[in-house]
C-alpha cells in the first residue's frame, strides 16, 4: 500500500507541474527581443567590430494569441548572418489547434574601425595626420584593403580623389610614387645594405616595382615595405 500511495503522489505532483504552465500573450517588445537574441546567438564577428541588430517594427494592431511557454525564436535558414535576416517566432497556443508563428525581418549592421578622409583629398596630395580620422564603417562599404591605423597612411600620396568620410583603400594611395627618392634595403641571410634610389613606378605595400639605384644606375626589382622604403632580397 505504501508503494501505491507513493506512485499516486508522484502522479499528483506531475499533474501539478504541468498545470503551472500558464498561457499568456507575449508583448510585441518581447517578440522583438527574442528575434534579436536568435541573431546574437549565431553572429560571429571580430572583437573590435560594432554590431547593430534592428528587428522590423511590428504593427501595433498585431494581437498574438495566448502562448504556452516557451515562446521560441530561430533563424529561418541555416545560412550565415547577412545584412538582412529572417527569424521565426513560434509558440503552442491553447486557442489554436496548430502552433502559432510569425516571421520577422532583422537587419544586422556590422561596422569596423577604418581610416577615412576628413576632407576631400585629390591626386598628388600628401597625407598628413590631420587629413584622416578613424570612423566605424559598415562592412558592405569595405570593398578593398583598408586601414585601421592612421600611422599606416601618413606620408603616402593620393592617387584618386577621395570624398570626406570615404574609407581610404590601398589602391587609392602610393606608398612609393614614381620619381620619388626611396630607401633601398638589400638583405641576405648574412648581411644588410642600405642605399638610395629612384622609383620608376608607383607602388603600394607588398608591390614589386622597378627601382634605379642612384649609385650604380642599375635598375632592380624591389618590394615596397613602407612609405618611401623598398626591399631587395639577395
Amino acid at each position: 500500500m505504501k508503494v501505491k500511495y507513493a506512485i499516486f503522489s508522484l502522479i499528483l505532483i506531475s499533474n501539478s507541474v504541468f498545470s503551472e504552465q500558464v498561457a499568456s500573450v507575449p508583448s510585441l517588445s518581447a517578440i522583438s527581443q527574442l528575434a534579436i537574441a536568435a541573431v546574437e546567438e549565431k553572429i560571429d564577428v571580430a572583437e573590435h567590430a560594432r554590431v547593430n541588430i534592428i528587428p522590423q517594427s511590428l504593427d501595433t494592431r498585431l494581437k498574438p494569441p495566448l502562448c504556452l511557454p516557451p515562446v521560441t525564436a530561430i533563424l529561418a535558414s541555416n545560412r550565415a548572418i547577412k545584412r538582412n535576416n529572417t527569424v521565426k517566432v513560434t509558440c503552442n497556443s491553447p486557442q489554436l489547434q496548430y502552433p502559432w508563428q510569425i516571421f520577422l525581418s532583422v537587419r544586422v549592421d556590422i561596422l569596423y574601425p577604418v581610416v577615412v578622409a576628413r576632407e576631400t583629398l585629390g591626386p598628388g596630395d600628401l597625407i598628413v595626420r590631420g587629413d584622416v580620422v578613424i570612423k566605424y564603417v559598415e562592412q558592405a562599404v569595405l570593398r578593398g584593403q583598408q586601414f585601421d591605423n592612421i600611422n599606416d597612411v601618413v606620408g603616402t600620396r593620393v592617387k584618386r580623389r577621395m570624398a570626406p568620410d570615404q574609407p581610404i583603400f590601398s589602391n587609392n594611395l602610393c606608398f612609393v610614387c614614381k620619381g620619388d627618392t626611396v630607401s633601398i634595403i638589400a638583405r641576405s641571410q648574412n648581411f644588410e645594405i642600405k642605399t638610395i634610389g629612384e622609383a620608376l613606378h608607383d607602388g603600394n605595400l607588398g608591390d614589386r616595382i622597378r627601382i634605379k639605384n642612384s649609385h650604380s644606375n642599375k635598375s632592380v626589382d624591389a618590394r615596397v615595405i613602407d612609405v618611401g622604403e623598398v626591399e631587395v632580397r639577395m
